[in-house]
């Protein structure tokens, strides 16, 4: 009976404490009971401007195209992207002129074939190689070079046939080489650009989309705010710098290829023309023309 006591005399005490402690705060509440309302108001009032700070790329009512992304871009972003079209337009460009040049190429090749298989002497062989109609044909070019190294031989007292056959066909060839190396040169033309931008045009738009994606992050620290809205624009807007770099770069790989394989096979084209051209001027000056 007493241990009950002693317990219910503890409890109470312990209850009379916990009302002592909560007795203010209760008591602050009941004489102002719309402080809490008034303290839920402010925070959200304080977190609304957060959330309401829109970047500028939030410009166009929330409707998001290729154009209104690459004007709403950071400057080095927009240079980027600048430069990737303009990298794209000349490979392009590159395409249409080399597609032509090889059609033309291709064309007069097979004419003057047709016209220097009918050939009697070496003189005819310069004469049609000399021809307005086969003007910057390398097949002629190299035609007239061998001719005109045989005449000039000949021009200067040196024996050409018997022999002394092999050093004219010696020097003749020498002179075939050195036109070939210019249609290497003239072949290769715009190759090497179509490669430095098939190579290097997706790290360029990687640049700009690494670029981008730090701007936008850096917004996101500004703003205090995750809001996909407020995110979304900036990183779409990076990641079209990647989407450039790729459509500048693939077409360029492509191109690139394609027209190695063309260049290799009008340098097979070319190396047995040199080998008709040689046998031709050898028969002729066997036959002492």
């Amino acid at each position: 009976m007493l241990d009950n006591k002693r317990k219910t005399s503890l409890i109470a005490l312990v209850g009379a404490v916990a009302l002592m402690v909560s007795a203010p705060a209760f008591a602050q509440n009941a004489a102002d009971p719309a402080a809490p309302a008034a303290a839920t108001a402010e925070g959200n009032a304080a977190a609304a401007p957060a959330e309401a700070e829109l970047p500028p790329q939030i410009s166009h009512g929330g409707k998001l195209n290729v154009g209104t992304m690459f004007m709403d871009a950071d400057p080095v972003v927009k240079t980027v992207m600048i430069g990737l079209m303009l990298a794209s337009l000349f490979s392009w460009a590159t395409l249409i002129t080399k597609m032509l040049e090889f059609r033309s190429l291709n064309r007069s090749t097979d004419s003057f074939l047709e016209a220097f298989r009918g050939a009697k002497s070496i003189n005819d062989m310069g004469r049609i190689a000399q021809s307005e109609d086969f003007e910057g044909n390398p097949l002629a070019d190299m035609a007239a070079a061998a001719a005109a190294e045989v005449e000039l031989s000949r021009q200067a007292g040196l024996q050409v046939t018997g022999d002394h056959r092999d050093s004219t066909i010696v020097r003749a060839e020498a002179a075939v080489g050195a036109v070939q190396a210019s249609l290497a040169r003239r072949l290769s033309g715009g190759m090497q650009f179509l490669a430095s931008v098939g190579s290097n045009g997706p790290f360029i738009g990687l640049f700009g989309t690494v670029y981008g994606i730090m701007n936008s992050f850096i917004g996101i620290a500004n703003t205090n705010t995750t809001n996909l809205a407020v995110v979304a624009p900036g990183i779409a807007e990076a990641l079209l710098a990647t989407g450039l770099g790729l459509f500048a770069a693939i077409p360029s790989v492509i191109f690139y290829n394609y027209f190695q394989t063309r260049i290799s096979a009008y340098g097979a084209r070319t190396e047995g023309f040199v080998a008709e051209l040689m046998n031709a001027i050898s028969r002729q000056l066997d036959k002492g023309a």
